[in-house]
Protein backbone atom coordinates (compact mmCIF):
# COMPACT_ATOMS: atom_id res chain seq x y z
CA UNK A 1 0.00 0.00 0.00
CA UNK A 2 1.06 3.19 -0.61
CA UNK A 3 0.02 6.75 -0.63
CA UNK A 4 -2.20 8.29 -2.97
CA UNK A 5 -0.28 11.34 -5.07
CA UNK A 6 -3.03 14.46 -5.94
CA UNK A 7 -1.32 17.56 -8.29
CA UNK A 8 -1.80 21.08 -6.87
CA UNK A 9 -0.11 24.14 -4.90
CA UNK A 10 -1.43 23.13 -1.65
CA UNK A 11 0.98 22.11 2.24
CA UNK A 12 -0.07 18.34 2.74
CA UNK A 13 -0.13 17.56 6.43
CA UNK A 14 0.16 13.79 7.53
CA UNK A 15 -2.69 13.03 9.87
CA UNK A 16 -1.40 12.01 12.86
CA UNK A 17 1.37 10.69 10.66
CA UNK A 18 1.34 8.31 7.51
CA UNK A 19 -1.91 7.03 9.11
CA UNK A 20 -3.13 5.14 6.30
CA UNK A 21 0.08 3.17 6.18
CA UNK A 22 1.20 3.10 9.68
CA UNK A 23 -0.16 2.78 13.33
CA UNK A 24 -1.67 6.44 14.05
CA UNK A 25 0.19 8.46 16.15
CA UNK A 26 3.46 6.43 16.45
CA UNK A 27 6.94 6.95 15.45
CA UNK A 28 7.05 4.35 12.58
CA UNK A 29 3.76 6.89 11.12
CA UNK A 30 6.28 9.58 11.99
CA UNK A 31 9.19 8.62 9.75
CA UNK A 32 6.59 7.26 7.04
CA UNK A 33 5.22 10.91 6.85
CA UNK A 34 9.07 11.90 7.02
CA UNK A 35 10.29 10.04 4.48
CA UNK A 36 7.69 11.41 1.94
CA UNK A 37 7.04 14.93 0.43
CA UNK A 38 4.15 15.91 3.08
CA UNK A 39 4.92 19.60 4.34
CA UNK A 40 3.65 18.81 7.84
CA UNK A 41 3.06 16.24 10.39
CA UNK A 42 0.00 16.16 12.72
CA UNK A 43 -0.55 14.96 16.19
CA UNK A 44 -2.24 14.99 19.35
CA UNK A 45 -1.08 15.05 23.01
CA UNK A 46 -2.18 14.65 26.20
CA UNK A 47 -0.64 14.79 29.48
CA UNK A 48 -0.27 11.71 32.37
CA UNK A 49 -1.45 11.53 35.62
CA UNK A 50 2.30 12.38 36.85
CA UNK A 51 2.94 14.95 34.40
CA UNK A 52 4.47 13.12 31.09
CA UNK A 53 3.23 14.78 27.48
CA UNK A 54 2.30 11.60 25.24
CA UNK A 55 1.00 11.07 22.06
CA UNK A 56 -2.45 9.74 21.41
CA UNK A 57 -5.72 10.54 20.16
CA UNK A 58 -8.25 9.11 22.50
CA UNK A 59 -8.67 10.21 26.21
CA UNK A 60 -8.11 5.95 26.78
CA UNK A 61 -5.65 3.07 24.72
CA UNK A 62 -9.00 0.80 23.89
CA UNK A 63 -9.22 1.68 20.45
CA UNK A 64 -5.34 1.74 19.51
CA UNK A 65 -5.10 -1.61 21.34
CA UNK A 66 -7.68 -2.85 19.16
CA UNK A 67 -10.10 -3.51 22.38
CA UNK A 68 -6.98 -5.45 24.41
CA UNK A 69 -6.30 -2.79 26.96
CA UNK A 70 -8.25 -0.21 28.42
CA UNK A 71 -6.04 2.30 30.42
CA UNK A 72 -7.19 6.25 30.72
CA UNK A 73 -4.31 8.28 29.96
CA UNK A 74 -5.11 11.44 32.20
CA UNK A 75 -5.66 8.97 35.16
CA UNK A 76 -2.71 7.32 34.98
CA UNK A 77 1.13 7.40 35.35
CA UNK A 78 3.27 7.35 32.19
CA UNK A 79 4.59 3.63 33.62
CA UNK A 80 1.22 2.47 32.95
CA UNK A 81 1.24 2.49 29.10
CA UNK A 82 4.94 3.59 28.06
CA UNK A 83 5.67 -0.28 27.40
CA UNK A 84 2.40 -1.35 25.80
CA UNK A 85 2.97 -2.75 22.29
CA UNK A 86 0.42 -1.47 19.66
CA UNK A 87 -1.18 -4.20 17.30
CA UNK A 88 -0.29 -3.19 13.57
CA UNK A 89 -2.44 -2.41 10.99
CA UNK A 90 -3.20 -5.83 10.41
CA UNK A 91 -3.97 -6.46 14.19
CA UNK A 92 -0.98 -8.91 14.49
CA UNK A 93 1.34 -7.97 17.52
CA UNK A 94 4.85 -8.61 15.94
CA UNK A 95 6.49 -5.08 16.08
CA UNK A 96 8.53 -3.89 18.80
CA UNK A 97 8.67 -0.21 17.50
CA UNK A 98 5.11 0.00 17.58
CA UNK A 99 4.08 2.36 20.99
CA UNK A 100 2.98 5.34 22.49
CA UNK A 101 5.48 8.04 22.13
CA UNK A 102 6.57 10.91 23.56
CA UNK A 103 6.19 14.50 22.78
CA UNK A 104 9.83 14.87 22.31
CA UNK A 105 10.23 11.99 20.44
CA UNK A 106 7.33 13.11 17.69
CA UNK A 107 9.38 16.49 17.84
CA UNK A 108 12.53 14.89 17.31
CA UNK A 109 11.03 13.42 14.04
CA UNK A 110 10.15 15.88 13.05
CA UNK A 111 13.13 17.68 13.55
CA UNK A 112 15.17 15.31 11.78
CA UNK A 113 12.79 15.17 8.51
CA UNK A 114 12.45 18.58 8.41
CA UNK A 115 9.12 18.81 8.61
CA UNK A 116 6.49 21.38 10.29
CA UNK A 117 5.10 20.10 13.68
CA UNK A 118 1.39 20.10 13.72
CA UNK A 119 0.56 19.75 17.37
CA UNK A 120 -2.94 19.81 18.64
CA UNK A 121 -3.39 20.15 22.46
CA UNK A 122 -6.53 17.77 22.76
CA UNK A 123 -8.10 18.63 25.89
CA UNK A 124 -8.39 22.29 27.70
CA UNK A 125 -4.55 22.55 29.26
CA UNK A 126 -4.14 24.66 32.59
CA UNK A 127 -1.64 27.61 31.35
CA UNK A 128 1.10 26.23 33.28
CA UNK A 129 0.95 23.09 31.51
CA UNK A 130 0.85 24.96 27.91
CA UNK A 131 4.02 26.58 29.10
CA UNK A 132 5.73 23.25 30.05
CA UNK A 133 4.80 21.87 25.93
CA UNK A 134 6.29 25.03 24.85
CA UNK A 135 9.77 24.29 26.96
CA UNK A 136 10.16 21.19 25.67
CA UNK A 137 9.59 22.41 22.16
CA UNK A 138 12.13 24.89 22.97
CA UNK A 139 14.50 22.77 24.62
CA UNK A 140 14.87 20.75 20.69
CA UNK A 141 15.39 24.28 19.23
CA UNK A 142 11.91 23.83 17.53
CA UNK A 143 10.06 26.27 18.15
CA UNK A 144 10.03 28.28 14.93
CA UNK A 145 8.80 24.98 13.21
CA UNK A 146 5.53 24.66 15.31
CA UNK A 147 1.71 24.73 14.19
CA UNK A 148 -0.51 24.70 17.25
CA UNK A 149 -3.85 23.31 16.82
CA UNK A 150 -6.90 22.81 19.08
CA UNK A 151 -10.89 23.18 19.40
CA UNK A 152 -10.49 24.34 22.86
CA UNK A 153 -10.31 28.35 22.03
CA UNK A 154 -8.44 29.07 25.59
CA UNK A 155 -5.75 26.86 24.42
CA UNK A 156 -5.03 28.89 21.64
CA UNK A 157 -6.08 32.44 23.44
CA UNK A 158 -3.01 31.17 26.11
CA UNK A 159 -1.16 30.25 23.60
CA UNK A 160 -1.45 33.37 21.47
CA UNK A 161 -0.54 35.27 24.83
CA UNK A 162 2.66 33.14 25.59
CA UNK A 163 3.55 32.99 21.71
CA UNK A 164 2.92 36.44 19.92
CA UNK A 165 4.41 35.37 16.73
CA UNK A 166 3.06 31.97 16.68
CA UNK A 167 1.45 29.79 13.90
CA UNK A 168 -1.41 28.70 15.77
CA UNK A 169 -4.90 27.66 14.31
CA UNK A 170 -8.29 27.17 15.93
CA UNK A 171 -10.17 23.76 14.85
CA UNK A 172 -13.52 23.84 14.15
CA UNK A 173 -16.45 21.54 12.95
CA UNK A 174 -18.72 24.22 13.39
CA UNK A 175 -20.24 26.35 11.33
CA UNK A 176 -17.72 29.43 10.68
CA UNK A 177 -20.03 32.59 11.20
CA UNK A 178 -19.22 36.16 11.53
CA UNK A 179 -18.73 36.38 15.20
CA UNK A 180 -16.53 32.82 14.81
CA UNK A 181 -14.33 34.87 12.26
CA UNK A 182 -14.32 37.93 14.80
CA UNK A 183 -12.97 35.76 17.33
CA UNK A 184 -10.09 34.48 15.43
CA UNK A 185 -9.21 37.94 14.54
CA UNK A 186 -9.24 39.32 17.53
CA UNK A 187 -6.59 36.65 18.83
CA UNK A 188 -4.81 36.64 15.28
CA UNK A 189 -5.29 32.99 14.75
CA UNK A 190 -5.54 30.93 11.90
CA UNK A 191 -8.30 28.05 11.34
CA UNK A 192 -8.08 24.16 10.45
CA UNK A 193 -11.78 23.51 9.42
CA UNK A 194 -13.87 20.50 9.08
CA UNK A 195 -13.40 20.28 5.06
CA UNK A 196 -17.12 20.36 4.77
CA UNK A 197 -17.56 23.42 6.12
CA UNK A 198 -15.79 25.36 3.27
CA UNK A 199 -16.29 26.39 -0.23
CA UNK A 200 -14.53 28.64 -2.18
CA UNK A 201 -16.42 31.74 -1.05
CA UNK A 202 -15.75 31.72 2.25
CA UNK A 203 -11.93 30.49 2.04
CA UNK A 204 -11.96 33.70 -0.39
CA UNK A 205 -13.54 35.72 2.44
CA UNK A 206 -11.17 33.80 5.26
CA UNK A 207 -7.99 34.95 2.95
CA UNK A 208 -9.14 38.44 2.56
CA UNK A 209 -8.95 38.99 5.73
CA UNK A 210 -5.40 37.53 6.28
CA UNK A 211 -6.83 34.42 7.41
CA UNK A 212 -4.66 30.87 6.60
CA UNK A 213 -6.87 28.01 6.05
CA UNK A 214 -6.47 24.28 6.84
CA UNK A 215 -8.78 21.54 6.79
CA UNK A 216 -9.46 17.85 8.09
CA UNK A 217 -10.02 15.12 7.49
CA UNK A 218 -9.63 14.48 3.56
CA UNK A 219 -8.93 11.27 1.91
CA UNK A 220 -10.90 11.77 -1.47
CA UNK A 221 -8.70 12.57 -3.94
CA UNK A 222 -11.57 14.31 -6.02
CA UNK A 223 -12.79 16.37 -2.80
CA UNK A 224 -9.04 17.47 -2.09
CA UNK A 225 -8.25 18.60 -5.54
CA UNK A 226 -12.01 20.73 -5.34
CA UNK A 227 -10.53 21.92 -2.65
CA UNK A 228 -7.22 22.82 -3.74
CA UNK A 229 -8.87 24.76 -6.92
CA UNK A 230 -11.15 26.78 -4.43
CA UNK A 231 -7.54 28.17 -2.94
CA UNK A 232 -7.11 26.22 0.49
CA UNK A 233 -3.93 26.84 2.14
CA UNK A 234 -3.71 23.04 3.79
CA UNK A 235 -4.83 19.67 3.68
CA UNK A 236 -4.93 16.95 6.56
CA UNK A 237 -5.01 13.76 5.11
CA UNK A 238 -4.51 9.68 6.16
CA UNK A 239 -3.30 9.12 2.99
CA UNK A 240 -3.21 11.70 0.55
CA UNK A 241 0.30 13.24 -0.24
Amino acid sequence: MNTIKIDGNVKMVAHRGLSGIERENTNPAFVAAGNRSYWGIETDVHKTLDGQFIIIHDETTERVTDGRVNINIEESPYDAVRDLVLPDKDGSLNRQDIRIPLLIDYIRICKKYEKIAVLELKNPFADEDIAKIVDIIKGENYLENVTFISFDFNNCAVLRKMLPEQSIQWLTYKEIDEAAINNILEHKLDIDAHYKLLSRELIEKLHAKGVTVNCWTVDDKEMAEKLIEWGVDMITSNILE
